[in-house]
């Protein structure tokens, strides 16, 4: 399980590095310590196990440079305290690595649920008729199918393996309108829907995962005394 936690804080750390050599501009020094903070959080477990660090560096576009090292006193102290994980199963003609295989479905299944119940806040709705009981599984289905895609599409992007991060960057993208009215005495107004612009490290991913903001929303359809343009 440490190995688990490792390994995922340690693509985290490397993809968060590669992010800062490439950029070309300053990066918030809060913003990055906010981030590895998240990926600690997520990987608690194992978190104990490096030391981080992010130094000022002048010489480079960003500004900072980050540091991490392992602890090999935690590594002692895991392995003589943490004991021996045994399971038992009466299935006699599986070899050890199958066993375990199947036993780590049962953490994938309670990753989905906790998905499902924090990140997609799915809640449990009391339906009574069977049309839409199916109807509110598939919305739970469908919703955790679009999260495991963006969790593979970031994971090819070397972003990664925490949807969460993607969205929580992408939710600070918001659109405005301008409002200029005509000048033909009419009350009509022109209505211009835009889409704010994104700051750098919203660019860098959406870079990285090859999508492109438009600059203009249509407003919606059918509003009185609104020219759309």
């Amino acid at each position: 399980m440490h190995e688990r936690f490792s390994k995922r804080i340690e693509e985290g750390l490397q993809s968060l590095g590669r992010r800062i050599e490439k950029s070309q501009s300053a990066l918030e020094r809060g913003a990055l310590e906010r981030q590895i903070g998240r990926l600690l959080e997520r990987n608690a477990r194992a978190s104990a196990r490096y030391s981080i660090c992010l130094t000022e560096d002048k010489a480079t576009p960003t500004g900072v440079k980050l540091k991490w090292s392992t602890r090999p006193e935690w590594d002692h102290w895991a392995k003589v305290t943490e004991g021996t994980y045994i399971l038992r199963s009466n299935i006699h003609d599986w070899t050890d690595e199958q066993l375990w295989k199947t036993y780590i479905q049962l953490s994938e299944a309670e990753a989905a649920f906790r998905i499902q119940k924090s990140d997609l806040c799915i809640r449990p709705i009391w339906h009574h008729k069977q049309g839409r009981i199916k109807a509110h599984i598939l919305i739970c289905f469908l919703a955790y199918v679009l999260w495991k895609t963006l969790q593979q599409w970031q994971s090819r992007a070397g972003l990664g393996h925490s949807p969460r991060t993607i969205l929580s960057e992408f939710s600070r993208i918001h659109a405005a309108d301008i409002v200029l009215p005509l000048d033909d005495g009419s009350k009509r107004e022109i209505r211009l829907r835009r889409v704010v612009r994104p700051d750098r490290e919203q660019e860098l991913l959406l870079q990285r995962l090859g999508l492109t903001l438009p600059e203009r929303l249509r407003p919606p359809t059918g509003t009185p005394n609104v020219v759309a343009t």
